[in-house]
């Protein structure tokens, strides 16, 4: 399903809308109420504006640390669409009480009202992003955290615009009151239309801990290291927003010259750009969690970050521009594009971290991983605002140079992460050949199972045969590998990275033939996909080879179904051995590449001659769909 057929579906409508129409109303009642008390209600509390601000941020975003991991444990505890409603009436609870307070100049009160709502937003996100893998299968996940991320990104960027113009009209506090009442009730009524979903996994009741059930969320998340990583990635990401948000406004008034609305025109490109970055994710990822687009999404952050340092004037006027007056200087619109690419790069950034963290977890801990992910979210904002607090105040940075500092971190941050879990950088490179020398089309892939073990037997073509395959299918394959292309200079780092398995003939190395042999047990063991090459070489003529045994101990050792697989289009390109061979820059740099998987043979009935015939005619199908 399309990204675009996405959005009107049944399934899918009534959730977005509810959480987006749940992130503006969040919005509109913070910014009103934020902008209420540095201006017109700046003498109604017993202590200074500054104190108030910095009060009023802080019991919003101290929720997400005392309770997201309460929120996450009864999420995993009851069912996700009946929590989603409850909560959807908590809101409109809440906002009845907002709209009296604000009618009657009670700003304690709002402030209490304030953390409420971050309570509520705290239970409301596990439950948010746990709910969307059983609402939508694997090839519409990343659409729908692209939608999800779009939508509250540009829910925000409308909450705030609007809570700010309600504030300066006649009787601002009523409108106020009546705009975040009537949009709750909307949220609630649409939260009605979602699909019950969302079954019972814990067989305990639900308890109020939040300190121990935060203990556990984050040791949960630490089981998994890749998910664990992800989740600083996704937090670092959070850090970097929070610290371009922040400074936006002494940004506009110091560096650049501007006045308040050229804050907002800094607010709506950097929102615009994570929103048009979310769904551009999903058209360049197709129908799979593409996690090759984080590197691209990490780069472009820092590239613009550096950008946007260059981009600040050496001076500035002594009156405050208009935003029309900042564009004029000819600055002004450099410094809106690289914000509105930031944002870009952002969206690539996050939105396959969402969906690999709902597809990687496992689905009784899914809300408690999710709930771990917002944990160490606000506290990276907590330490992205004492990070600015250093920087600008104690080492007394520019804004800029605290912009450029930023994006080094970023690029740092970033290859610490890709070093640490491989599967980003070989997805980078799987990514870049398969858009490039490549274009790859599959068919077939249905038949490899979504969970379990499976071996996966392909004819053997060229150097890169393991890269476009493992590019093409959605789960992480090991593939078995001749120890001569395993131990090809440079490559090697990719193959290790990747777990391949190397392989020899028994003749020339018996302890590097049976090592590999008990590799694949484990990994079959394990639940993992195989896949290998039984020809054991690549083909020197375009033609098939006979397939040898190997594959028959494998299955005799672990029986487990086997998916014939076939490559078509590869013979000619540059690294196959057509012509002068491999390397020899006489093949094709570019090519249209098939792979067709058929139904997977039970291993009992597969034998290598059976397999051989399989591969065989898939490849000469292939062959003849394309003369025609």
């Amino acid at each position: 399903m399309s990204a675009n057929r996405l959005i009107y579906s049944r399934r899918f409508l009534p959730f977005f809308l509810t959480q987006a129409f749940g992130a503006f109303n969040d919005n509109v009642f913070k910014n009103a109420l934020m902008l209420m008390l540095a201006f017109t209600a700046a003498n109604a509390l017993p202590w200074d504006t500054d104190l108030t601000m910095n009060l009023a941020a802080g019991l919003f975003i101290l929720p997400f640390l005392l309770f997201s991991a309460t929120a996450g444990t009864l999420a995993d505890a009851m069912c996700k669409t009946k929590l989603i409603r409850a909560l959807k009436l908590l809101e409109i609870g809440l906002m009845l009480l907002a709209g009296a307070a604000f009618y009657y100049e009670q700003y304690l009160l709002l402030l209490g009202v304030l953390f409420l709502m971050g309570s509520q937003s705290a239970f409301f996100g596990p439950v948010k992003y746990a709910i969307l893998p059983q609402l939508l299968d694997d090839k519409t996940l990343l659409s729908g955290n692209a939608w999800v991320e779009m939508g509250t990104f540009v829910a925000i960027l409308l909450g705030t615009i609007v809570g700010g113009l309600l504030v300066g009209v006649a009787n601002a506090p009523i409108w106020i009151g009546a705009v975040v009442i009537v949009f709750s009730v909307l949220g609630y009524l649409v939260s009605r239309n979602i699909p019950l979903v969302g079954e019972v996994h814990q067989a305990d009741p639900f308890k109020f801990a939040p300190w121990q059930q935060t203990k556990a969320a984050v040791r949960i998340s630490y089981q998994n290291r890749t998910l664990y990583l992800s989740i600083m990635a996704i937090s670092w990401f959070w850090f970097l927003g929070a610290g371009y948000l922040t400074q936006f406004p002494n940004f506009a008034k110091t560096v650049l010259g501007g006045d308040n609305t050229v804050v907002t025109a800094l607010l709506v490109a950097f929102s615009v750009g994570v929103g048009a970055g979310s769904m551009l994710c999903e058209r360049l990822s197709g129908d799979k969690v593409e996690l090759g687009i984080v590197p691209v999404g990490a780069l472009g952050l820092t590239i613009f970050g550096i950008s946007l340092f260059f981009s600040s004037p050496a001076s500035i006027t002594t009156e405050l521009l208009s935003l029309s007056q900042f564009l004029a200087t000819g600055l002004g619109w450099k410094v809106l594009f690289d914000l509105l690419f930031i944002g870009i790069f952002g969206g690539l950034f996050i939105v396959p971290l969402y969906a690999l963290l709902q597809q990687r977890a496992e689905p009784q801990q899914r809300a408690r991983v999710i709930a771990a992910n917002n944990i160490f979210n606000a506290l990276f904002m907590v330490v992205s605002a004492l990070a600015g607090i250093l920087f600008l105040s104690v080492l007394d940075l520019a804004i800029p140079e605290y912009f450029l500092v930023l994006a080094i971190m970023n690029a740092v941050i970033a290859l610490y992460v890709f070093s640490q879990v491989p599967e980003f950088a070989v997805r980078f490179v799987i990514y870049l050949l398969s858009h490039t020398m490549y274009r790859v089309t599959s068919r077939g892939l249905e038949h490899i199972p979504a969970e379990g073990a499976a071996v996966l037997v392909a004819n053997h073509v060229s150097y890169v045969d393991a890269l476009l395959i493992g590019g093409a299918v959605r789960r992480p394959v090991r593939f078995v590998m001749e120890k001569a292309i395993y131990d090809l200079p440079v490559a090697n780092w990719l193959f290790k990275a990747a777990r391949t398995i190397p392989i020899c003939s028994k003749q020339k190395n018996e302890v590097v033939y049976e090592a590999a042999f008990v590799a694949i047990k484990r990994e079959l063991d394990a639940g993992n996909l195989v896949c290998i090459f039984p020809e054991g070489r690549l083909t020197k003529t375009g033609e098939m080879d006979s397939f040898r045994p190997g594959i028959e101990r494998i299955l005799a050792e672990t029986p487990v179904p086997v998916v014939p697989m076939a490559l078509q289009g590869l013979w000619g390109s540059f690294f196959s051995h057509h012509g002068s061979g491999a390397f020899k820059f006489k093949g094709r740099l570019w090519s249209k590449v098939g792979l067709v998987a058929n139904a997977a043979i039970a291993a009992e009935a597969a034998n290598a001659m059976t397999l051989e015939q399989e591969v065989r005619q898939l490849y000469q199908d292939s062959v003849e769909s394309k003369r025609v």
